[in-house]
């Protein structure tokens, strides 16, 4: 089947996800940020626009359990192929004989990599989607010097002339792959048997996302750089400063002194599906310039800039709004944004905001204003929205 045809292909993720696990003890079910593995790994599936089904594979009814509770499909692992020794694609083999419809296109999605960003699997279902390839897989840059050992253990250079030391940015990119994700046509699949097969192409993810968990010493790392999330953000309306979070903290001026800035276009589709699920929007900034508006406008949100007392603003518009302070999510970057943030039940800030700032925040997201954060909150919000069990 010609998948690049397809108007709307079925994308079937699959998450393997064993009760056995020797490096770290039900691995599956250890939490980073107050989320399991296998829960987050089934989010960001959930959160990707593209998938149409999440399945997780599991020979472990505490995984089971975990599994149902965070809107998966639970698929019984036979015994021969719960074992240390069995293939991932014997895994996920076993899925699609299982399931009712093949589909187009088979995710499979691994739980050790605690940090996936829904757009970045949407990436790289899209290129199998689109023809580009017939398998898509996660990967970082790398731009190192490689070594290996002869059978003295004497060192030996790996892809590079020791005897020439370009700078790091000389350097071409060597991308090593993070084991996250794997979009594959299913038909190649099943028939190769094997995940790497026909045209294959990288989706570049952000270096942070190279994460992955195989040891003890892994998780802890893991649960000191992903932030604390222990509860869903249930919210009804999303407040956000404009510079600092829809833009990094900088801005272009030309010789003319006209400033412009950079946005994320993640960000843009975030805020649409926040919209589409019925979830308010706001932009409250102290700054004047006109670009404010101009984004607002593009993202067919209410906007109040040149506002120098936000904090008065923001409690005007709850009341006019009637909307419960509690369940309204603020994100800031700035000193200016605390008063704000002390007026609603989610004060949540950028990964680069300043300390003052984070320490008055209940939540901080992964992502730096202007490179995603406003999706990744979006994600987390329609994510608690479709679970709120969870």
């Amino acid at each position: 089947m010609d998948v690049s045809k397809t108007d709307k292909p079925s994308v079937l993720a699959i998450i393997p996800a064993r009760g056995g696990s020797k490096g770290v003890k039900l691995k599956n079910l250890r939490t980073i940020g107050g989320i399991s593995l296998v829960g987050r790994a089934i989010l960001a599936a959930r959160s990707a626009t593209t998938v149409s089904e999440v399945v997780v594979s599991t020979d472990h009814e505490q995984i089971k359990a975990e599994a149902l509770a965070y809107g998966a499909t639970v698929i019984s692992r036979p015994a021969d192929i719960a074992g240390d020794t069995a293939s991932s694609e014997a895994v996920l083999l076993d899925v699609l004989s299982k399931v009712s419809d093949t589909p187009d296109i088979t995710l499979f999605i691994q739980c050790t990599s605690p940090l996936i960003d829904p757009a970045d699997l949407d990436a790289a279902v899209g290129a199998v989607r689109d023809g580009e390839a017939e398998v898509s897989f996660a990967a970082v840059p790398d731009h190192g010097f490689h070594w290996t050992a002869d059978p003295q253990g004497l060192a030996l250079a790996s892809g590079h002339d020791a005897a020439n030391r370009p700078r790091r940015q000389d350097r071409e990119a060597r991308w090593l792959e993070t084991g996250a994700f794997y979009a594959m046509q299913t038909a190649g699949f099943q028939a190769a048997k094997h995940r790497f097969f026909g045209r294959v192409r990288i989706c570049e993810v952000a270096a942070e996302h190279g994460m992955d968990i195989d040891t003890e010493a892994d998780l802890a790392l893991a649960q000191l750089r992903v932030p604390q999330h222990s509860e869903p953000i249930l919210v009804d309306a999303v407040v956000t400063d404009f510079d600092g979070v829809h833009t990094p903290d900088t801005a272009y001026v030309d010789e003319h002194g006209t400033e412009t800035v950079r946005v994320s276009r993640s960000d843009g589709m975030g805020v649409a599906r926040l919209r589409a699920a019925g979830v308010k929007f706001l932009i409250l900034s102290k700054e004047r310039n006109p670009v404010v508006a101009a984004r607002a406008a593009k993202l067919n949100v209410e906007v109040a800039h040149g506002i120098d007392n936000k904090a008065e603003y923001l409690a005007r518009w709850l009341v006019d709004e009637s909307i419960n302070p509690a369940r309204v999510a603020y994100v800031g970057n700035d000193i200016n944004d605390l008063a704000p943030m002390e007026l609603v039940g989610w004060p949540i800030t950028v990964a680069d905001a300043s300390d003052e700032v984070h320490r008055a925040a209940r939540h901080r997201l992964t992502r730096s204003g202007g490179n995603g954060a406003v999706r990744e909150l979006a994600e987390l919000v329609l994510a608690a929205r479709s679970n709120p069990q969870v």
